[in-house]
C-alpha cells in the first residue's frame, strides 16, 4: 500500500481530522479545471462544423494519447456520475497531453479532484488508486516515460466507502448564540465538505446581517468517527463590530465616470453596513450593462471613524453595439430585426438604441408586410441611484389580420427599483394612429399613463429553473378626438420549479389575464383590444386567431383574455434540452373571460442552450381547432417561451 493509500484509508486510526481549507481548495480546483476548456473548432447541436482534432491539437509538445477506464465497484449511479465529471483525465481523453510529465501531472490533479468529489458526498474513507500502463501512479518516478503503444492505458479504481453522517456540532465564539438557528448543521444530516463549507458561510451571512462587515471564521475543526462513520463539527467565529460604510473607492473605469460610478452604489457614509445591500449595489452597477464585470469588497479592517471602507472593481463593455436578429413561424411567417446601440452616450451610461423591424415575410404580401422602427433613451440615477428616465418615439405600420394599422407614439417616463426584485414604473404617453378593422376606418389620439410594477426573483432571467415572476399592469387611456375613456388592465405571472438538484427537469408555468373597461368593443382601438394565438401565446393556432370574429372570420379582438402554459424543459446534455409543452387560451368581448371558448394547443420543442440564451424551435398542434385553424404550428426564436 503507497504512502497515499494508507493516508487516505486512515490505517488503524479510527477518528481522523481533516482541513476544511483543504477541501476548499480542492472543490474550487475542481471547478476551474472543469471549467478550462479551449474549442479551436466551432460545433452546434454536438456537430462540428469546422475545425478537426488536429487544429485543436497544433500547440501540443509531444502529444501522447491515453485511454482512460473508471472503476467504482461501491459506487451508486449518483456517485458515478458525479466522479466522472470531476475527472478531468475522463473528460479531456480525446485531447492528448504533452509528453509522459504531462500525463503524469494529469494523473495527480486527477486524483485530487477525485477526492475532494468524494469528500463532497461525504466518502471520507474513500480511495483512489490510478494506475499508468498497469504501475501505481506512486510508484512511478518523477521522470517515467510511457513508451508503449498509444493510447496508454489508464485506470482509476475508486472505492468509496461508506457515507458519513453528521454527528456533533459545536458553534463557540461568537457565532454560540446562533446555535438554534438552523444552517443545515444537524446531527444525521449531510456531512458532504460543500455542506459544511455552505454552512459556515451562512453563519457569517447570519452575523455581517447585524452589521458586522468583519465577520468571520476564525477556528474549524472536523473530525471523522471512522467507528460510526460520522463526522463531528466545530465552528469558531468572531463577530466583529457593527459597522457603517467609509469611503467607496472605485477602479477600472475609463469611459464612465468614476464619480457616477460610486453614486450609483448607492452606499452612503455612516448608514449601517448591509450584505444585502451591498449585493444589491453589484447588481445595480452590472444592470447599468456598461460593465463586464463588478467586484465589491469590503476592507479587512476599519477606518479610523469606524466604519468599513469599500472597494469597487469594475471592467467596461464596448460602449457601441449593434445586432440582427429573427423570428419564424409557419403561420407567422418570417420576422426580421436590426438595431445599434450606445450604452454609455454622455459618460454616465445614459443609453440610446435604434431599432427597425419587418415580419410578415412569406405569410403576407409585399405590400401587406409589417414595419416597426423606433428609438429609446435612458438615463439611470436621475432621482436616487435605484431610478431611471426613459424616453421614446416608435411609428409602425403593421397588417395583421385584424386589422391594418399605423401609428406614431412617443412616451416618457421613471422606473424605481424598490429593491433586488421589485420595480415600478410610470410614463406619459401619446399615440396618434389610423386603424381599418371590421367597424370601419378611424383616427385615434390616445393619450394614456401606463402603470407597471414587477416582482422578479427568478435565478436566470434568460434560462430560469427556480423563482417566480409576476406583472401587474394599468394604463388609464383617453382618447383625444372621439372621446371615449377606458382602462386597460392586465397581470401575468410565470413560476419554475427544479424537480431535480441538477435542474434537469424543470417545470414552467405561466398564467396571463386582463381586461378593458369604462368603454365598448368599437370604442377601443383594434391594436389596443386582447388577441391570443400564436407563439407568444398559444402555440399551434395562428397568430390573434383565437377569440371572436367577424363574418368573414376575420379576428377583431376582446375585451378580455385568458392564457395559460404548462412546459416541462428537459436538459439531455448541457446545451441540448427537450420541452413537450400545453398552452391554453381564450379572448371575449366581454369585460369578463369567457372559459366556456377556450383553445389548447399542444406539442414539443426543441432548447440549444447558447451564452445569450436558449435557440427555441417549437412544433405545436391545435387539440379543439375551429374548421378555419391551421393543422400545425412551427416556430422558431431566441429565448424561452416565457
Amino acid at each position: 500500500m503507497s504512502a497515499y493509500e494508507r493516508q487516505m484509508s486512515g490505517g488503524t486510526a479510527p477518528r481522523r481530522v481533516f482541513s476544511l481549507a483543504l477541501l476548499s481548495a480542492l472543490l474550487c480546483s475542481t471547478a476551474l479545471i472543469g471549467a478550462s476548456g479551449n474549442a479551436a473548432a466551432f460545433e452546434i447541436f454536438g456537430i462540428k462544423l469546422w475545425g478537426s482534432s488536429e487544429d485543436e491539437d497544433a500547440d501540443i509538445v509531444d502529444p501522447l494519447r491515453y485511454a482512460v477506464t473508471i472503476e467504482a465497484p461501491d459506487a451508486d449511479e449518483d456517485l458515478a456520475e458525479k466522479l466522472e465529471n470531476a475527472s478531468a483525465l475522463k473528460d479531456d481523453q480525446e485531447r492528448p497531453v504533452s509528453g509522459s510529465l504531462g500525463l503524469l501531472a494529469k494523473a495527480r490533479a486527477d486524483r485530487d479532484q477525485l477526492v475532494a468529489a468524494l469528500y463532497a458526498d461525504a466518502r471520507y474513507e474513500g480511495v483512489v488508486t490510478i494506475t499508468i500502463e498497469g504501475k501505481p501512479l506512486d510508484d512511478l518516478p518523477p521522470d517515467a516515460e510511457f513508451s508503449g503503444p498509444q493510447p496508454i492505458p489508464v485506470v482509476i479504481n475508486i472505492a468509496a466507502g461508506p457515507k458519513f453522517t453528521l454527528g456533533d456540532i459545536r458553534l463557540e465564539g461568537d457565532a454560540a448564540g446562533l446555535a438554534g438557528a438552523d444552517f443545515g448543521l444537524i446531527a444525521g444530516g449531510d456531512a458532504g465538505s460543500g455542506a459544511v463549507l455552505k454552512a459556515e458561510a451562512s453563519i457569517v451571512r447570519a452575523l455581517k446581517e447585524q452589521g458586522r462587515p468583519l465577520a468571520k471564521v476564525t477556528a474549524r475543526e472536523i473530525v471523522a468517527d471512522h467507528a460510526t462513520s460520522t463526522l463531528d463539527v466545530t465552528l469558531t467565529v468572531a463577530a466583529g463590530p457593527v459597522a457603517g460604510y467609509g469611503d467607496t473607492t472605485v477602479e477600472g473605469t475609463e469611459k464612465v465616470d468614476r464619480d457616477f460610478t460610486e453614486y450609483m452604489t448607492g452606499l452612503k457614509r455612516g448608514r449601517q453596513y448591509s450584505p444585502e445591500e451591498v449585493d444589491e449595489a453589484r447588481d445595480r452597477l452590472l444592470r447599468l450593462e456598461v460593465f463586464n464585470s463588478v467586484t465589491l469588497k469590503e476592507a479587512d479592517s476599519l477606518d479610523a471613524g469606524g466604519n468599513i471602507p469599500i472597494g469597487v472593481e469594475v471592467s467596461e463593455r464596448k460602449p457601441r453595439y449593434f445586432g440582427l436578429g429573427g423570428t419564424f413561424s409557419n403561420t407567422e411567417g418570417l420576422g426580421l430585426e436590426g438595431y445599434w446601440g450606445h450604452r454609455n452616450l454622455f459618460g454616465r451610461a445614459e443609453k440610446l438604441r435604434i431599432e427597425g423591424e419587418i415580419s410578415g415575410i412569406g405569410s403576407n404580401e409585399l405590400t401587406d408586410l409589417n414595419y416597426n422602427a423606433g428609438i429609446m433613451f435612458e438615463k439611470p440615477g436621475v432621482v436616487g441611484p435605484a431610478s431611471k428616465f426613459f424616453a421614446g418615439a416608435n411609428t409602425v405600420l403593421e397588417h395583421p389580420d385584424a386589422y391594418d394599422r399605423f401609428s406614431v407614439k412617443g412616451n416618457t417616463g421613471l422606473s424605481y427599483d424598490l429593491d433586488r426584485q421589485q420595480t415600478v414604473s410610470a410614463e406619459v404617453a401619446l399615440d396618434y394612429s389610423k386603424i381599418t378593422d371590421s367597424f370601419g376606418k378611424h383616427t385615434f389620439l390616445i393619450a394614456s399613463i401606463p402603470l407597471r410594477y414587477v416582482y422578479d426573483n427568478r435565478d436566470n432571467r434568460l434560462n430560469p429553473t427556480t423563482g417566480f415572476r409576476a406583472l401587474a399592469y394599468a394604463e388609464p387611456s383617453y382618447d383625444i378626438f372621439n372621446g371615449a375613456a377606458f382602462v386597460k388592465l392586465r397581470g401575468e405571472g410565470s413560476a419554475y420549479q427544479s424537480l431535480d438538484a441538477a435542474s434537469k427537469f424543470v417545470l414552467a408555468e405561466r398564467v396571463a389575464i386582463g381586461s378593458i373597461i369604462g368603454a365598448g368593443l368599437q370604442d377601443v382601438p383594434a391594436d389596443r383590444r386582447f388577441y391570443s394565438g400564436g407563439g407568444g401565446s398559444v402555440r399551434g393556432y395562428a397568430y390573434q386567431g383565437i377569440g371572436p370574429k367577424d363574418a368573414d372570420g376575420e379576428p377583431i379582438g376582446g375585451l378580455s383574455f385568458f392564457e395559460t402554459s404548462f412546459e416541462m424543459r428537459i436538459a439531455i446534455t448541457d446545451t441540448i434540452g427537450v420541452v413537450p409543452f400545453v398552452d391554453a387560451g381564450t379572448v371575449s368581448t366581454d369585460q369578463f373571460p369567457d372559459f366556456s371558448g377556450m383553445k389548447v394547443g399542444a406539442g414539443v420543442g426543441l432548447r440549444y442552450i447558447t451564452p445569450f440564451g436558449p435557440l427555441r424551435i417549437d412544433a405545436a398542434v391545435p387539440l379543439n381547432p375551429d374548421p378555419d385553424d391551421p393543422d400545425f404550428g412551427i416556430y422558431a426564436g431566441i429565448g424561452q417561451a416565457f
